[in-house]
């Protein structure tokens, strides 16, 4: 039972973060593309990269954190949905340059965030 308390822990602060960031982010650079769900997404393979790495490397650690942090957070905090629901809603919209590099960017960069993050856990 407490498994599931630290996940619905991590999933809030995850959704708090995923609206503040997103909101702040969009706020400042606007609406034509969506960099709030851009940055969100690529923190998020940062996050879950170095956290999944580093935790799995450290048996001493308390396997709350797994729960609270890879598992509630980042679940919550990502925002792979609403990367799928821009990308198309541009595609319907006839912007198909924007969609291709929204598309495109996002899993390329969130590859090599993803690795950035193993490389960081590695590294401590």
């Amino acid at each position: 039972m407490q498994k599931y308390l630290w996940i619905a822990a991590g999933g809030a602060l995850g959704a708090i973060a995923r609206y503040w960031v997103g909101a702040f982010i969009g706020g400042r650079m606007g609406a034509k593309f969506p960099y709030g769900t851009f940055v969100i997404n690529m923190t998020a393979c940062v996050i879950i990269g170095f956290s999944l790495t580093y935790l799995g490397k450290r048996v001493e650690i308390n396997p709350a954190w797994r729960y609270l942090i890879p598992v509630g957070f980042v679940g919550a905090y990502s925002t792979f949905s609403t990367y799928e629901w821009e990308t198309l809603s541009s595609l319907r919209s006839g912007a198909f340059a924007l969609a291709g590099l929204y598309a495109v960017g996002s899993l390329l960069l969130g590859l090599v965030a993803t690795w950035c993050g193993i490389v960081l856990a590695e590294l401590l």
